[in-house]
């Protein structure tokens, strides 16, 4: 590439690593190029050290006090909460540099927070409800701050058709024949109606005071009265050194720049403060609603945090506004806006729980890329934004700068690095090193140009119609000996046929395409890669047919972005962790994984865990989200609550988990066509039915007399046996019981009939005779061959 150097300048240009030798007895005298390389290489060709012009960049911190700790008292005026304050910075182009930026959000720090309110006919239930929302509120934020201030205002739409009856019977009554509600007051704009003050009493007695009102069509002219907010920064009463909070309540969309026309109104808003005596918007019936551009300017330059507190049917339109408008978020209100305060005080924990960086005047031919380190201490590139973060905690990122080419030379430029919505601010001041330092010495006339030529840097630069290393020759003289100085090889065309030789120098043709330059009229600036028919794809710069990226640009075509904080989601991984970041978008690697981020994946193994801490979160406010005010920045799919969960469909991914409680929660995970997530989950989790006493009761005292019987009879059994075994020895003892004896024994209460037994006729066991007694009758078995004996 160092070919292409005519000169000094040109040589910086082409890359950080070039140097020139302005060493006057130095290279070949045919060539003038060859004074531009690497220092090594100059170096080993004879160059000595301080006849070489190789600048680089550097950075020089200018002020830099250390970072508050504390908002509020005595020194709440003298916060910091970036540091350092002013850099300068020294560039050259190619040369990257970078510098370091903390931030750190003080605990305490003063608040002030205005409430915008829709006071079109649809909020009238809203605005009973925030009666004594001032008292309230205050309750609630001076637990997060000791110095709170409240203020007040109101908007409907631009009194005119078609945006509001405009009839002379609705002139005064725009409710004039509304049967529902049949008395209301004339559609305003904006109304200021409270500045900021610590008395908020004075909020509830202006809230009591204010009546609905109707306008024509379904938006509102909220934009109008954000910007007018915004802006009248003294009637609203912004300090300069608070944290400011605008919460913006509707129930509707808003209209937005271009609506105006379809009420004759052509002229675009100006961003200025039209507030007359009356606290109200005096341009509003003449001028166009304001751009989302023009709110987002005008919000970061006062210093702002945007609310928006909307119903949930307007979730979706507004949290893409808070894409393209910084420093905003977005929370569902209810109804009648019952939840007010808890969602400001959400809003205001989830703000404060951030801190995002944005660039200010950035001239265009530098590029800027962060790298983030938040609380993990894990070092983030393409990110300028932490998150999760408590109030107290110091974030740093590291800011790389790189100049893309040189301004006009004395040109000074800067920029300025600030959070969104904090006062504090770095400042950035820029100069470019593209001169050399030998241009300082150039001779005019010099000798060594034979009187005909400057002299600078080691080289001539001829008068017109002069050419040559040491102007030697004029324009137009031509020879064998000076021919073959134009030839890159034997053989090859003259100045690589896109030139014409003069005096041992190709002189190159202009193009219309571009400029051909180099020793043989090699190179030019327009045979490089493409990108959708733009050349290094608007992001580098074509030298000898190969494309020079611009800092965060890499590529053949320099096509593909180095940033990475498109591919940051949500939960502030790359990717969601399913996935690698090439050129700026998601490669999702996790099977099943897909989206922007690769967020969404029903069928990957965390999938049900993931979505586990938004059921736990948004339905029962437990879980580890549930701590650090992220559940609604992480949480954002839409959750069905139902009292059966069908689990037929096959899209559907069943969840099933286990509950402190030892219950048993199921939702199914489900992507719709729509790119929606959607979980649908249980009213209450699944728990066992508690046992009834009585059946307790009655099952173990059952239990024991069953147990008890058993062993009774058991019992009873052995000692049954036991019993016969010892009779039968016991009888074995005995002497044989005749039958006289057995009958004088008897008595004659009983009757004894026996077989009349031969005496020669022995007996055997089988001869029996029958006893009766007392009416009931029992066998006697009768075994002996010389008398009677009883067995039983």
């Amino acid at each position: 590439m160092s070919g292409s150097a005519m000169s000094c300048e040109e040589c910086l240009i082409i890359h950080p690593s070039c140097a020139w030798c302005a060493q006057e007895k130095f290279g070949s005298a045919r060539t003038l190029m060859s004074r531009c390389d690497l220092r090594q290489n100059l170096q080993k060709r004879g160059c000595e050290a301080h006849h070489m012009e190789s600048p680089s960049s550097s950075t020089t911190v200018v002020k830099s006090e250390p970072l508050s700790s504390k908002g509020s008292g005595p020194t709440q005026y003298d916060v910091i909460q970036i540091m350092p304050q002013k850099i300068s910075l020294s560039l050259r182009p190619g040369d990257q540099t970078s510098f370091k930026v903390q931030v750190r959000q003080v605990e305490d720090y003063p608040v002030d927070l205005y409430y915008l309110m829709d006071l079109s006919l649809s909020m009238k239930d809203d605005l009973d409800t925030i009666r004594n929302l001032g008292t309230k509120l205050a309750d609630e934020m001076r637990k997060l701050t000791s110095n709170f201030r409240l203020g007040f205002g109101s908007f409907v739409d631009k009194n005119m058709s078609p945006f509001s009856y405009t009839a002379r019977k609705y002139q005064d009554n725009p409710c004039n024949g509304y049967k529902l509600f049949p008395s209301c007051v004339p559609s305003f704009g904006f109304r200021h109606l409270l500045s900021l003050t610590d008395k908020v009493d004075r909020f509830n007695e202006e809230v009591q005071k204010q009546m609905v009102s109707r306008n024509r069509d379904a938006p509102e002219g909220g934009f109008d009265a954000i910007l007018q907010a915004a802006v009248c920064k003294e009637r609203i009463g912004w300090r300069k050194e608070a944290f400011h909070l605008l919460v913006f309540a509707t129930d509707d969309v808003p209209h937005l720049a271009l609506d105006g026309k379809l009420g004759g109104l052509v002229q675009p808003h100006d961003g200025e403060c039209h507030m007359n005596e009356k606290n109200e918007y005096s341009g509003s019936t003449n001028m166009d609603y304001p751009s989302l551009a023009l709110l987002g300017e005008k919000l970061a330059a006062n210093n702002i945090y945007l609310i928006f507190a909307v119903t949930k049917r307007l979730y979706v339109i507004y949290k893409n506004f808070t894409a393209l408008i910084p420093g905003t978020t977005v929370e569902i209100l209810d109804q009648d806006s019952k939840n007010i305060i808890q969602l400001i005080v959400n809003a205001y924990n989830s703000i404060r729980s951030k801190v995002e960086l944005i660039v200010w005047d950035q001239p265009e031919d530098l590029s800027l890329s962060f790298t983030a380190t938040c609380q993990d201490g894990q070092p983030l590139p393409g990110l300028r934004k932490c998150a999760d973060l408590k109030i107290g905690d110091t974030v740093s990122f590291n800011v790389s700068i790189d100049a893309r080419g040189c301004p006009a030379p004395g040109t000074q430029q800067g920029f300025t690095i600030k959070p969104v919505g904090f006062k504090d601010h770095l400042e950035v001041s820029v100069d470019y090193r593209c001169a050399c330092g030998c241009t300082d010495q150039t001779q005019a006339n010099s000798t060594h140009c034979s009187s005909i030529g400057q002299y600078t840097c080691g080289i001539c630069r001829c008068d017109p119609g002069y050419l040559g290393a040491r102007c030697e020759c004029q324009e137009g003289e031509a020879g064998s000996m000076y021919l073959s100085a134009c030839r890159q090889a034997e053989g090859m065309q003259i100045c690589g046929g896109r030139g014409e030789c003069s005096c041992n120098q190709c002189l190159c043709y202009e193009s219309e395409f571009g400029k051909i330059y180099g020793t043989f009229c090699e190179c030019d600036d327009f045979s490089c890669a493409r990108h959708k028919g733009i050349l290094c794809s608007g992001h580098g710069e074509c030298h000898c047919g190969e494309c020079k990226c611009h800092a965060g640009y890499i590529g053949d075509n320099c096509n593909c972005s180095t940033d990475t904080s498109s591919c940051v989601s949500d939960d502030g991984q790359i990717c969601s962790g399913r996935g690698s970041c090439a050129c700026g978008r998601c490669q999702c690697t996790e099977p099943g994984a897909f989206g922007d981020t690769c967020e969404k994946c029903p069928t990957c193994p965390d999938a049900c865990g993931t979505k586990r801490e938004c059921i736990e979160c948004r339905l029962f406010s437990s879980g580890r989200l549930s701590d650090n005010q992220t559940c609604q920045r992480l949480c954002k799919d839409e959750i069905i609550t139902v009292e059966t969960l069908k689990t037929d469909d096959p899209n559907a991914v069943l969840c099933l988990y286990k509950t402190e409680n030892e219950c048993v929660m199921k939702f199914t995970y489900s992507e719709h066509a729509n790119g929606m997530s959607v979980l649908t989950a249980l009213k209450e989790p699944e728990c066992g039915a508690a046992p009834d006493a009585m059946t307790v009761l009655l099952a173990v005292v059952g239990s024991i007399l069953l147990v008890g019987i058993v062993l009774l009879a058991i019992w009873k059994l052995v000692i049954t046996v036991h019993d016969r075994r010892e009779f039968a020895r016991f009888q074995s003892l005995q002497p044989p019981v005749q039958a006289a004896h057995l009958q004088r024994l008897c008595g004659n209460r009983f009757q004894y009939v026996q077989q009349v037994l031969q005496r020669s006729s022995p007996l055997t066991s089988s001869t029996r005779g029958v006893v009766v007694a007392g009416g009931t009758a029992g066998p006697v078995q009768v075994e002996n061959q010389e008398g009677w004996e009883m067995k039983k």
